[in-house]
């Protein structure tokens, strides 16, 4: 009898167990929870790279001893070329673009600004806003990247590319005497292993 009960009990423990095992498959077969980001989009105030440009211009200008501002907005960066009085000493230039850098940082979409204060750098600046406002900034950008390296490379003809010098080291001999010039012709010759063209 007590073999009897202790199968019966095992059976229907072991049973039990696996309809239990059954239901828990089936749902979890049927239901997967899914997370999904909230994606709705908020109004987000973006802005045209001119209508940054000119507020950049407008921050800049606004610090003293700025007499006038060019700005080039590329994605999420700029440069900020500002024009100040000539009469002012080198120093204080270095303060007013820090002091611009600083009214830029606080403005979101001038946090990531370059500030320059040099003439030339300041007049291509104004070139290449130009071009963006006659609508070719890629084709206004190449051109000044162009003019930057032609000012940077010199023009050399092609056949100056491998110039011969004038004293060659085949041709030290004139200032040496006697012995030193044999000794050294020796020593150019061991060291050569005896290739001389």
């Amino acid at each position: 009898m007590k073999k009897i009960l202790l199968t019966t009990a095992i059976s229907l423990f072991l049973t039990g167990c696996s309809i239990t095992d059954h239901k828990e498959n089936a749902k979890s077969g049927s239901q997967s929870l899914v997370n999904v980001k909230n994606s709705y989009i908020e109004n987000v105030d973006r802005k045209s790279g001119q209508e940054i440009s000119k507020r950049l211009v407008e921050l800049a200008t606004s610090i003293p001893n700025v007499s006038d501002a060019t700005a080039v907005v590329l994605g999420r960066y700029a440069i900020v070329g500002i024009d100040v009085n000539a009469k002012i000493d080198r120093s204080q230039v270095g303060s007013i673009k820090y002091s611009v850098a600083e009214s830029l940082r606080k403005d979101p979409y001038g946090a990531k600004a370059i500030v320059v204060a040099d003439a030339d750098t300041n007049q291509r600046l104004k070139e290449i806003q130009a071009d963006i406002k006659k609508g070719r900034p890629i084709q206004g950008v190449m051109e000044e990247l162009a003019d930057i390296a032609g000012r940077l490379m010199p023009e050399i003809p092609g056949d100056l590319i491998t110039p011969t010098p004038k004293n060659a080291t085949e041709k030290p001999d004139q200032s040496l005497k006697g012995k030193e010039e044999k000794k050294l012709n020796k020593e150019q010759n061991d060291q050569s292993n005896h290739h001389k063209e």
